[in-house]
């Protein structure tokens, strides 16, 4: 999959698929809440509230145009 040039998923960006982040993650709102701040913002990603790593946003990935095959969270590409 790494390189391959897909169509986007059907679904908001601001939406991760459900396999990335499931529905009773116990940290899901929080996650959404600063990946939606940073896709506002126009920045790459966000540091994750629970570990501190750094997170691509679904907005960075897509301006890729590639899907890198990695199993990001915010992957735009994943159906």
């Amino acid at each position: 999959m790494s390189g391959e040039r897909r169509p986007l998923a059907a679904r908001p960006l601001t939406e991760p698929h459900p396999s990335r982040l499931p529905f009773d993650h116990p940290g899901r709102q929080r996650i959404l809440t600063e990946h939606a701040a940073a896709l506002a913002a126009g920045d790459a990603g966000y540091p994750d509230p629970e570990t501190g790593l750094f997170v691509l946003t679904a907005g960075f990935l897509a301006r890729r145009g590639t899907c890198c095959g990695r199993g990001c969270r915010h992957c735009p590409y994943v159906e």
